[in-house]
């Protein structure tokens, strides 16, 4: 595997992985992976050709968060070099959760403070039974600021209001009740086989549509059902019968074939 701390390969039927590869740090964030993730995530979210994005680590973490020369190194910075450092950070999960395909985490070890934000940016997580979740930050008299908005939205705001402050480290089953995982695996070959399971159900559906699917999302969620709100979804749903794909779709249904974006 390359030296690089992020890599990316491409599948000939258009599946991205990018892999956090720091095995020997446990693959934790530094400014160099912190912007090339950005950078990954920014570029996929334009790829026409990509159908979804899994997001994996090498080595028996996934991420443990802040690397520590890099905490060493921002123990000196100013209040505006803090500002900026933490900005890489929230662009690197914001181009995360903007690619308009599917993102599945794949947590083979444990996740700790932004790693556990990695995967809550993520569409879909996916995780072994040993790995470990912790929002450690206020040990360090920090706090999970950037990380915040995807991890209250993944678990909610009454577990937020414990694992914020607590700082406990907490299991592959708790992450799975909480909501921060959808599924749990026994190792990392089932891991791999939840990974293709999931994929193979993707690559049956219309790319547009699922970028517009999770686009709604954002739109309706935490907004009262009024007649705005009505008009709105009315108007989203008129639009997207009126698209070549949706058109492809109800003929291949009718006619009893494959749509166009179905190759297997």
């Amino acid at each position: 595997m390359s030296e690089e701390s992020a890599v990316l390969h491409f599948s000939t039927d258009g599946i991205a992985t990018v892999t956090l590869n720091r095995p020997e740090v446990h693959n934790a964030f530094d400014e160099e992976l912190i912007e090339r993730l950005g950078d990954m995530f920014e570029d996929l979210g334009h790829q026409e050709g990509v159908r979804a994005v899994v997001v994996a680590a090498a080595g028996k973490s996934y991420c443990a968060g802040a690397d520590l020369n890099w905490m060493k190194r921002a123990a000196g910075f100013t209040e505006e070099d803090n500002r900026e450092d933490a900005l890489l950070l929230g662009r690197m999960l914001k181009n995360l959760q903007d690619i308009p395909k599917p993102t599945i985490a794949l947590v083979q070890g444990a996740a700790y403070g932004g790693g556990l934000g990695l995967v809550a940016a993520c569409d879909i997580a996916v995780g072994v039974k040993a790995a470990k979740f912790c929002l450690s930050e206020v040990k360090l008299g920090l706090l999970p600021a950037v990380i915040s908005p995807y991890v209250v939205e993944a678990i909610g705001i009454r577990a937020s209001r414990r694992y914020f402050q607590t700082a406990e480290v907490f299991d592959a089953e708790t992450a799975y009740r909480l909501g921060l995982l959808h599924e749990l695996v026994e190792d990392v070959h089932d891991l791999a086989h939840v990974r293709d399971e999931l994929i193979a159900q993707i690559m049956g559906n219309a790319p547009g549509a699922m970028a517009d699917s999770k686009d709604l999302i954002y739109t309706v969620a935490d907004r009262p059902i009024e007649q705005e709100l009505i008009n709105e979804t009315a108007d989203r749903i008129a639009s997207r019968r009126a698209t070549e794909e949706a058109k492809e779709g109800i003929s291949a249904f009718f006619e009893k074939r494959k749509p166009s974006w179905k190759t297997s």
